[in-house]
């Protein structure tokens, strides 16, 4: 070895020393789930520029999908979504969903058309984390999910892409059909 090479050695060495340590004590990619908490006033922009709020939806249960055009696993998530969103809307305890894009309102827009996703999209052009901190994701990881039941308690949140069986998890954890 050189001395360059050994002197980098030692410095990532060192670093590393002191960066492992810590390591286990970073912040969680969301903090404890509220569960059981109200889920706070929010309110967000349709594709068509209205507010839109939480509270329009209190009665049933709820799933809030964060997403963005940008994220791959968000694009793989959205058809379930779809799918799951056409088997709980004729219900009556059904789950709501509600999908929160954090982008601009022509690019939802565009992916709505495109995927033909026919539940409520919302916009939040801040991007992460936004709203999605009130549920306990300080880092804006998507996709995001939440789970709020008919009466605005948040139930569940989940970082990452839900899959068919979680969705009919979460269905049943709301108190309607699979």
């Amino acid at each position: 070895m050189t001395l360059p090479h050994v002197r980098f050695a030692i410095v990532l060495t060192i670093a590393l020393s002191v960066a492992l340590p810590n390591a286990s004590r970073a912040a969680p990619l969301t903090t404890a789930p509220p569960a059981g908490q109200a889920a706070p006033a929010l309110q967000w922009t349709d594709l068509d520029g209205r507010p839109a709020t939480l509270a329009q939806w209190r009665g049933r249960p709820v799933l809030l999908n964060y997403w963005a055009s940008w994220c791959g696993p968000c694009l793989k998530e959205l058809p379930d979504l779809q799918r799951f969103s056409q088997a709980q809307t004729p219900l009556p305890d059904g789950v709501h969903v509600v999908g929160i894009a954090l982008d601009d309102i022509d690019a939802a827009t565009a992916l709505r058309d495109q995927l033909q996703l026919t539940y409520p999209q919302l916009v939040e052009g801040d991007g992460p984390p936004g709203t999605a901190a009130a549920f306990g994701n300080r880092i804006g990881t998507l996709p995001f999910s939440v789970l709020i039941d008919a009466r605005g308690k948040v139930l569940q949140v989940h970082n990452g892409a839900l899959h068919p069986a979680d969705l009919a998890r979460w269905a049943a954890a709301a108190g309607g059909a699979p």
